[in-house]
């Protein structure tokens, strides 16, 4: 089984791409959303977290997603620490559930920071979704309502569009000219003839 590592820029259309991709058949693991859930759920990080940002982050056993954001945004010595405890534990998951998958020819992990947490090293591909930085703006103000200075600040805290697209082995441009089923189409022919 082929196994490709999807990221691109918050507001750069990779969920799209992984929805589409999931149409088509392909099983994909969304690092976000499982990361979330594991946050949530599991007694080992909700021990280490507490521990070090107080019992306060699980209000009735719930996350507290906006004080954890709060806490670790701007500050990169508790974002480190954050990272170093749910980073192992999606990676443990990822795995196990790419196991679950062994009938399919390919799978597809979508990470908004696939380089930096260090899961492009478990891929055999690497894909980019890029898009212009207006129109991902314009999308996040749509989608979240957020103020322009905020979503600058989000782009700015993540890796460049160039430094992404240098690391990766192929991209899709997410840009409203290009169609994303074409290059999706072409994408998959190139990975089943790895």
């Amino acid at each position: 089984m082929k196994v490709i590592g999807l990221t691109g820029g918050i507001g750069s259309g990779k969920s799209t791409v992984s929805r589409l991709l999931n149409i088509m058949g392909i099983p994909v693991y969304v690092a976000d959303t499982e990361s979330k859930r594991l946050t949530e759920s599991s007694p080992d990080i909700r021990e280490k977290l507490t521990e070090r940002f107080g019992t306060e982050l699980y209000a009735e056993g719930k996350l507290n997603k906006a004080l954890l954001a709060s806490l670790i945004f701007g500050n990169e010595t508790d974002r480190r620490y954050v990272n170093s405890v749910i980073h192992p534990a999606v990676r443990i998951d990822f795995e196990q559930w790419v196991l679950r998958q062994a009938r399919f020819p390919v799978s597809v992990i979508e990470a908004a920071i696939l380089f930096e947490s260090g899961f492009a090293d478990s891929v055999d591909m690497t894909v980019t979704v890029a898009a212009p930085e207006d129109l991902r703006i314009r999308r996040i103000e749509l989608r979240e309502g957020w103020s322009q200075a905020s979503i600058v600040s989000r782009i700015r805290s993540q890796l460049t569009e160039e430094e992404r697209i240098s690391r990766s082995d192929y991209v899709i441009y997410n840009d409203d000219r290009q169609a994303l089923i074409p290059q999706i189409e072409k994408l998959l022919e190139k990975i089943y003839n790895l």
